[in-house]
This record gives C-alpha cells, sequence and structure tokens, in this order.
C-alpha cells in the first residue's frame, strides 16, 4: 500500500518553484504534500499530487526533470507520542527511513499525515499494519 510520490529537479533561481506550481495549477494538479531539499545550485521538490501521471507528464512537456518513486502515506493522531510511536515501530523492525515530511491531508479532525521514504517498503507496511497504523492509498490521498 504505497503511494507515488513525485521529485521534481528544480534550479535555486527565482521563478522556478513559481513554474513547477503554475504548470501542475493550469492541468489541474491538486498538490496534496511538499517538501523541498535544496543546495545552493538546486532543489528536489518532492510532492504528492492527486494524479501523478498527469503531473509528469505536464512537468516532462514544460522541460521539467521530474520522476516517480514509491513512498508510504500513514495517519498519526495529532497529540505528542504519535511520530515517536511510528519510529519506534520502523526501528524495531530495522527499517530505516531514509526522509520524511507532513502532508496538507487531513483525513480526521485531530490526526496529521506523514510521507515516509524507507529503505523497504513492504517490511515498513506489514510493520506499520501490524502496529495498528492507518495508511493511505494513492485514491485516499485523491478523494481527501
Amino acid at each position: 500500500m504505497t503511494v507515488k510520490q513525485l521529485s521534481v529537479f528544480v534550479e535555486n533561481r527565482p521563478g522556478r518553484l513559481s513554474a513547477v506550481t503554475e504548470a501542475l495549477a493550469e492541468a489541474g494538479i491538486n498538490i496534496r504534500a511538499v517538501s523541498i531539499a535544496d543546495t545552493k545550485d538546486f532543489g528536489i521538490m518532492r510532492i504528492i499530487v492527486n494524479d501523478t501521471d498527469k503531473a509528469v507528464s505536464t512537468l516532462k512537456e514544460k522541460n521539467f526533470i521530474a520522476s516517480a518513486a514509491n513512498v508510504i502515506a500513514v495517519t498519526a493522531d495529532d497529540k505528542p507520542g504519535s511520530m515517536a510511536s511510528i519510529m519506534k515501530t520502523l526501528y524495531s523492525s530495522n527499517i530505516s527511513v531514509e526522509y520524511m515530511y507532513a502532508a496538507f491531508i487531513n483525513k480526521e479532525k485531530g490526526s496529521a499525515c506523514l510521507i515516509l521514504r524507507v529503505d523497504n517498503n513492504d517490511a515498513a507496511i506489514e510493520a506499520l499494519k501490524e502496529a495498528g497504523c492507518t495508511l493511505l492509498t494513492e485514491k485516499d490521498i485523491a478523494e481527501i
């Protein structure tokens, strides 16, 4: 139960993020989560959208470098210790979190959503399910 994450190579210069988000907006693509990791010259914009395939083709048509990868979207109660519980579950199963970020998704009041890139999606999904965590699908994200 993974979701597609779009990674977009973005140069660090004025207007580039505007161009990416404008291209997606014009195509009717809704951004559900976003993270940007940058260096002096460029950044990687990681986004979850409501239509990954359309987003990739739209960005490539605008000459952006974009690719898709599978990540995990897991909900957490919006209270102290929820993230710690998820991290402990993964750690106990010897799963390494490569990176994570929060999403604009709020299926239920009082909850949050974390997007996780891990070293073993299948093992992470199994561990999180066994721990009683709620995982979201691409359909869930598109409908929220």
